[in-house]
C-alpha cells in the first residue's frame, strides 16, 4: 500500500514539473522585445510597431488594405534580415488592433500598445483616430503614421505626426478646370454627410466658385444608410447642372453615377478621392463611369516602380490589385524602418522622425512612387494624379499639385 502511494507520488511530481516547463514556455504576455535567429545565423532583436484600424464594420475593408500593405513591407524587410540599428539586427513585428474606426477606441488601442509592447510608432488610418492620438502623443512620446488625406491633420502642427498620405487639397482645382472645360460652370452637389465629405466639400466650393463656377443646389446623402439615391439624384438635376459634385464610399457612388446616368444626364461628375474608380468598376462598368473624373488608380500610373509594385502585391495577395491605400502604408512602413537604420535608435520617436526627414530622395524601382521628401509640416511630398474617363476608358493622367 506505501509502495503505491510512493509511486503516486512520484508520479505527480514529474507531471507537475512538466506543466509548469510547458507553461513557461507558453506564457500570454508577450514581451516588449525579444531575441530571434537572423536570417544570417545571427541573434536579431525584435522592434514592435502597431497599427489601429477598423478590422470590422463598415470601413473593415479600407482597413484591412491598409494592413496589406504594412504587411507587405513587414514582410520584405523581414526576408531581407531585418534592419541594422547601431550595428544591432532587428526585425519587424507589426501589432494591429481594431478601433472599428472609432477614435475612443483608437486612443485605447494606442494606449494598450504603448504599455505593453512599447511601440515607438503606431499607424492609424483615419483622421478621427488621428486626432484622438495627438490629444497625447507628444506627452507619452510616440509618432503617429497617419494614412489620411485630411489637410487639418497636418496643419494642426503636431512634431510626432508623419502624414504618409497627400491632402486632398489639392485636387479641386485641377479636377474643376477639366470639368468645366469638358462640361460646363454649373455643378450641383449629392456628397456623403461624414465629416471628410463636408470637409471636402467645402473646399470643393471655394474652388469652383473661384474659378467662375455656380453652384445650383447641395443634396447630400448619408452614402451609408441610403440604398436608393433617386430621390437626391432627381433633385439635384432638376437644377440643371453642367456637372454632379459626389463621393463617399466607392459602392454607393457608382450607384448614384448610375441612376443620374438612367435619369438621362449628360454631363461629368467630379469624384472626392475616398471614391476609387478601380472599386467602382466592380459595381458599373467603366463605360458607365465616362465623364468621371477622379483619382488615377494606382495600377494605371506610369512608371516602372508602380509597375513592379502592382506585379508583387498581386503576386502576394492572390492577384488582387492594390489601392493607393496599399501603396501608401507599403512606402510608409519603409520609411520607418530606414529612418530607425539612418537615427540609430528603434525607442526614441523624435530621433526616428528625424531619420525618416534625412533619407530622401527615394528613386528606385522597389517604391511605387519616386518621393523628393517630407514637408515642414511632416507630409509627405509624392506626386499623384488624377484621370477622366472618356468613352469607357481611362484617359491622360491629370497633374495635381500641392503647396509644400
Amino acid at each position: 500500500m506505501v509502495s503505491k502511494r510512493k509511486s503516486f507520488l512520484v508520479l505527480a511530481f514529474v507531471f507537475l514539473f512538466l506543466v509548469s516547463i510547458m507553461a513557461a514556455g507558453c506564457g500570454s504576455t508577450k514581451p516588449a522585445a525579444t531575441t530571434t535567429q537572423g536570417t544570417s545565423g545571427g541573434p536579431a532583436k525584435v522592434v514592435n510597431v502597431g497599427w489601429s484600424g477598423p478590422l470590422s464594420g463598415g470601413a473593415a475593408i479600407y482597413g484591412q488594405d491598409t494592413v496589406e500593405g504594412l504587411k507587405m513591407a513587414v514582410d520584405e524587410i523581414n526576408g531581407q534580415g531585418g534592419i541594422t540599428v547601431s550595428g544591432q539586427k532587428y526585425t519587424i513585428n507589426l501589432i494591429t488592433l481594431d478601433d472599428q474606426y472609432m477614435p475612443n477606441m483608437t486612443a485605447t488601442n494606442a494606449r494598450r500598445l504603448r504599455s505593453e509592447n512599447k511601440v515607438p510608432v503606431i499607424f492609424t488610418p483615419h483622421a478621427g483616430g488621428v486626432y484622438a492620438l495627438q490629444e497625447f502623443n507628444l506627452e507619452e512620446k510616440f509618432l503617429i503614421i497617419a494614412h489620411s488625406a485630411d489637410p487639418q491633420i497636418a496643419e494642426r502642427g503636431n512634431k510626432l505626426t508623419f502624414v504618409a498620405a497627400p491632402p486632398f487639397s489639392g485636387q479641386p482645382e485641377p479636377f474643376s478646370k477639366v470639368a468645366m472645360e469638358k462640361y460646363g460652370k454649373k455643378v450641383a452637389l449629392v456628397p456623403a454627410t461624414h465629416k471628410y465629405a463636408k470637409d471636402w466639400t467645402t473646399t470643393f466650393v471655394s474652388v469652383w466658385e473661384k474659378l467662375g463656377g455656380q453652384v445650383t443646389g447641395n443634396f447630400a446623402v448619408d452614402y451609408n444608410k441610403e440604398t436608393d439615391f433617386y430621390t437626391y439624384v432627381s433633385k439635384a438635376l432638376a437644377t440643371k447642372p453642367d456637372v454632379l459634385f459626389v463621393g463617399g464610399p466607392s459602392k454607393p457612388t457608382a450607384m448614384i453615377i448610375k441612376q443620374a446616368r438612367q435619369l438621362g444626364f449628360k454631363g461629368g461628375f467630379i469624384l472626392m478621392d475616398q471614391a476609387r474608380l478601380e472599386e467602382m468598376e466592380k459595381v458599373v462598368p467603366l463605360s458607365d463611369l465616362t465623364g468621371c473624373i477622379g483619382m488615377m488608380p494606382l495600377h494605371k500610373m506610369p512608371g516602372p516602380g508602380v509597375s513592379k509594385f502592382v506585379e508583387d502585391f498581386k503576386s502576394k495577395y492572390n492577384g488582387k490589385l492594390p489601392t493607393f491605400h496599399h501603396a501608401g502604408n507599403y512606402m510608409a512602413m519603409k520609411i520607418v524602418a530606414r529612418g530607425m537604420e539612418k537615427a540609430g535608435t528603434v525607442d526614441d520617436a523624435a530621433k526616428i522622425f528625424e531619420g525618416m526627414k534625412q533619407i530622401f530622395p527615394i528613386k528606385e524601382v522597389g517604391f511605387p512612387y519616386e518621393l523628393t521628401g517630407i514637408n515642414s509640416n511632416g507630409s509627405l511630398q509624392v506626386e499623384e494624379a488624377g484621370v477622366m474617363v472618356v468613352d469607357g476608358k481611362y484617359g491622360p493622367p491629370i497633374p495635381i499639385s500641392v503647396k509644400k
